[in-house]
């Protein structure tokens, strides 16, 4: 194996701000959106050569459980759940080479070499790395960055690590596209605030719009801090898009978390539904804001909804009512929406929510604060649906709705860029856990919380925005016009943008059809 002549690095807390400041000078002139499958593509690699040599290492010795045991047959790896690594895709044959002009087409085979032995990983890995914008040199430094990750004496941590940087990374990238890294990426502090208000310890969880899949690696890490068990809990999702897909299939398997029920169709979860007869315990998602491209006129009839038809111009409803269709019995949902979701009164969207809300089938709404999301200026909020507000699990709270303004938490960690604290998220968490009680210590707390009977969301006209409810004045929570000037503005920058690209492209066409 050869050795690099770079320290290594450790793996103290900031192994992974060390690490991306590392890999991004060596980024160059490649976009952020492709560079990402360089680099994660590496580190992922890096992870299942690590595991496959430490269980090769055990098969080799012979000892114990592994007499007479050929640490070349495939069929030791797949008993022990770990990715058989052929010679030409381990991390030391790679290191050895990365030096090499041809350093891209090795590294391409290797990924080519791992999917044939490894059928679950069949079209997921990145082939991108003998490009021609992709210097060899600074390929080589990547692998030798990435090989440099300095797990000492404590190799079984070595998932935990690569775990991290890989999870870390997901979101530097997001952050470096901006609005295209949001179409992927759910900001970690939201995704940890709809986690720690779920709580799901046991059961199915589910996501028809997984992204990369951080809903999944959240719900587990979860279960691993509250010493639950891992196989106690079975994840199902759903992509459209084929590149964000592979990017949660290789999130999951670096967290060692079975993703054989994460599907991807181009067609999407409206269209061609990959879990027709699932019913979850749990539905956790962030699904596109106000989709008008959602095929629509095509579903007027579905059996899904249930609570009337959504408008074909606008998905958020059809959301609504997918997930409701997927809940069990007693299933909780929790996910993200547009705010206007809550007020919205277009094409019969005013009657759905009315009859949720008369079905009693809405538990809490949260107001987020404003710069969350990297992909919109649109204010977005918190949904929670509960299929039976009185199980018995908890108190029954079939006549109340919680209504949470969480405007004024989280901190900005750039200009454009907002995030949730470890102790805002333990703020609202516990708020909607203490209400939910039946003893719990919950409080109406004037401008943040308040437990609203239906009776009064009726006379109110079935509005949901949480400052009407929690004792803001209605202009306050309705209209803040240097917020709404600046979304709007970002909005109509983003479609000069879109229309710029667009005409482009004809243009470019009909240069083609004329030559």
């Amino acid at each position: 194996m050869a050795k690099s002549k770079g320290a290594k690095i450790d793996s103290s807390a900031s192994i992974e701000k060390l690490l991306w400041k590392s890999a991004d000078k060596l980024r160059k002139n490649i976009d952020a959106a492709e560079y990402k499958h360089v680099v994660l593509g590496l580190i992922f690699l890096r992870y299942i050569s690590d595991a496959f040599e430490d269980l090769y290492a055990k098969l080799k010795s012979g000892k114990g459980e592994y007499a007479g045991a050929d640490p070349e047959d495939k069929d030791e790896y797949k008993a022990e759940n770990i990715f058989f690594v052929p010679k030409v895709a381990r991390w030391s044959y790679l290191q050895s080479m990365a030096k090499l002009p041809t350093i891209g087409k090795v590294v391409d085979d290797a990924m080519d070499a791992i999917e044939k032995d490894n059928p679950s990983l069949r079209d997921v890995l990145p082939k991108v790395f003998a490009r021609g914008n992709l210097d060899p040199a600074n390929l080589g430094g990547l692998i030798d960055l990435i090989g440099n990750i300095a797990l000492g004496d404590a190799k079984d941590r070595s998932a935990d690590v690569l775990g991290h940087v890989f999870e870390y990374f997901l979101g530097e990238f997001a952050l470096a596209e901006g609005k295209k890294g949001g179409q992927f990426y759910t900001p970690r502090s939201v995704v940890e605030l709809l986690v720690e208000i779920l709580m799901p310890y046991k059961g199915r969880i589910f996501d028809p719009c997984c992204g990369s899949g951080g809903m999944f690696v959240q719900s587990e890490k979860f279960v691993t801090a509250h010493k639950g068990k891992i196989n106690d809990i079975s994840i199902y999702g759903q992509e459209s898009n084929q590149t964000t897909w592979r990017l949660a299939k290789m999130n999951l398997a670096i967290r060692s978390i079975d993703s054989s029920q994460v599907k991807w169709n181009n067609e999407g979860s409206f269209l061609n539904d990959a879990h027709k007869d699932l019913k979850a315990d749990f539905v956790i998602a962030n699904p596109p804001f106000n989709d008008s491209d959602w095929s629509g006129d095509l579903l007027r009839n579905d059996g899904r909804w249930k609570h009337g038809a959504p408008p074909a111009g606008n998905a958020n409803y059809a959301w609504i009512q997918h997930f409701l269709y997927h809940l069990s019995p007693g299933g909780i949902a929790g996910f993200v929406l547009a705010k206007g979701s809550l007020t919205s009164k277009t094409s019969g969207e005013g009657d759905i929510r009315k009859a949720l809300i008369e079905a009693h089938l809405v538990d809490c709404i949260v107001n987020l604060p404003a710069k969350l999301f990297l992909n919109t200026q649109i204010p977005a909020c918190l949904w929670f649906l509960s299929r039976n507000k009185s199980n018995g699990n908890y108190r029954n709270r079939t006549e109340e709705i919680l209504f949470i303004d969480a405007r004024n938490e989280g901190h900005l960690i750039n200009r454009r860029t907002r995030e949730l604290s470890s102790d805002d998220i333990q703020k609202i968490a516990s708020t909607y856990h203490e209400w939910r009680k039946s003893k719990g210590k919950y409080e109406d707390i004037k401008g943040f919380c308040a437990s609203v009977n239906i009776e009064r969301v009726k006379e109110l006209d079935y509005v949901l925005t949480p400052g009407r409810y929690v004792g803001l004045p209605d202009e306050e929570d309705d209209f803040d016009f240097k917020e709404r000037f600046n979304s709007l503005k970002a909005e109509f920058e983003e479609q000069l943008k879109e229309e710029a690209r667009l005409n482009k492209a004809i243009l470019e066409n009909l240069k083609k059809v004329k030559v």
